[in-house]
């Protein structure tokens, strides 16, 4: 498709652009409070002081986990924003090109910047080792991170990013049961074994689309010019889809009930974190639960509550042993992406509207989230030089001091360069 492609063509594939000229100020934001809220989790999530919610988890969605999947969602808002125009004015074959050559130099960008630790003391020793022993926790763990999945989900998602929404909706959900038959053959115990994977692993790609695929979706209804207003669009209908969402998600976690473990069926197994039956609960597990079980034992707790431990120890009453339904931000689970889909549809529309309806804004967000590519490499250097001065256990009056500074130097570095109108972009 060329740019001389007639307007019915465009419109018949659902490429039409924006045609809104000034920036989207709720995507800045956004993204913004996106950007300061991964700097406080990353710094201050170790300290003894922090708060549980600001935590990462394995087994539950805190807080802290709520963040990464906003990355997605603004990633898959600006990616369905940018390539419908490019299509538009450069035609299919450019703007292919031009996407997949910045999506790749996005990966390299994640090459250097999370370091792996050396393969082998000399190389004699790695001449000796396989290729999976060189590559497999690299691979696993210390390449598979925040940027690196932004640009393998940016990359899937290529394909139909310009199609229409029922096809979006149609990738998205076939993405979503691939990841489930691949975390039943091998993939969720994988993720949960030495070395433990980070944000889902290399095949995280098929549930980080889900956020992604909605700010796609967010996209086409915020973004488009309505007849009378081109920021008029009511926001009734997405907060009804956004707690539709993290009520589906909810529901599919209601699946980790399966395997709780109470005090009358403790095993020598019970100490086992990890089942033999973390995605497809067996025979035995389905009649043991429909046999001893109320209406209320079939309800998980709500997001953002801590479950149960995973060991059974007196005088604790009840276990829970790690499975896929599980909100896990390590696993990639399906039921956590919903979720985090919807809460961060939610979040975004409270952008919007105060925003795009109301024109407020925060300059401390602005900074962020117009430069947030230069805002994550600086913030690990910051991270590097201010933490060895302020030990995890320090008291809170010392570690909110900490965390101010790291605040402060990473947004100054960031400002300066606002000032000076250089932007990082792939």
């Amino acid at each position: 498709m060329s740019s001389a492609t007639p307007k019915s063509a465009t419109l018949k594939n659902d490429l039409v652009a924006p045609k809104i000229t000034e920036r989207l100020v709720s995507l800045d934001q956004f993204r913004g409070y996106t950007v300061a809220g991964m700097l406080l989790v990353n710094y201050f999530g170790g300290y003894e002081v922090c708060p549980q919610i600001l935590k990462h988890t394995n087994d539950y969605c805190s807080y802290a986990d709520t963040i990464m999947p906003q990355f997605l969602f603004a990633v898959g808002f600006a990616l369905r924003l940018t390539f419908g125009r490019r299509m538009q004015t450069q035609g299919s074959l450019a703007a292919y090109g031009r996407m997949i050559r910045r999506l790749l130099g996005l990966v390299l960008v994640s090459l250097i910047v999370y370091n792996v630790s050396p393969r082998a003391a000399s190389w004699e020793q790695m001449s000796h080792m396989n290729w999976g022993e060189i590559f497999g926790e690299p691979m696993k763990r210390g390449w598979f991170q925040t940027l690196m999945h932004i640009a393998v989900t940016s990359l899937w998602l290529l394909p139909v990013v310009h199609h229409s929404a029922k096809v979006r909706i149609a990738w998205m959900l076939g993405s979503a049961l691939l990841h489930v038959a691949l975390s039943h053959w091998f993939n969720f115990a994988w993720t949960n074994t030495a070395p433990n994977a980070i944000d889902g692993g290399p095949l995280g790609f098929l549930t980080w689309c889900i956020p992604a695929i909605v700010g796609t979706l967010a996209c086409d209804y915020f973004v488009q010019p309505t007849e009378h207003n081109a920021r008029g669009r009511s926001t009734s209908k997405v907060l009804l889809w956004s707690v539709a969402l993290m009520l589906c998600g909810y529901m599919i976690s209601c699946g980790t009930r399966l395997y709780d473990v109470t005090a009358s069926q403790a095993t020598e197994s019970t100490a086992i974190k990890l089942v033999s039956d973390p995605v497809w609960p067996s025979e035995e597990r389905w009649n043991a639960k429909l046999a001893d079980s109320q209406l209320q034992d079939w309800f998980a707790e709500p997001p953002f509550v801590k479950p149960p431990a995973q060991v059974l120890q007196p005088p604790a009453q009840s276990a829970r042993k790690w499975n896929y339904w599980m909100m896990s931000q390590r696993a990639g689970t399906l039921s956590y992406l919903v979720f985090a889909a919807g809460f961060s549809l939610l979040v975004f529309v409270i952008f919007y509207v105060a925003c795009d309806v109301y024109k407020w804004q925060l300059p401390f967000f602005r900074t962020f989230g117009t430069n947030a590519l230069v805002a994550y490499i600086i913030h690990g250097l910051v991270d590097n030089a201010v933490q060895p001065f302020f030990p995890k256990d320090a008291p809170p009056a010392i570690a909110y001091l900490g965390l101010t500074i790291y605040f402060v130097v990473t947004w100054l570095f960031v400002k300066q360069l606002e000032k000076q109108g250089a932007y990082l972009k792939v």
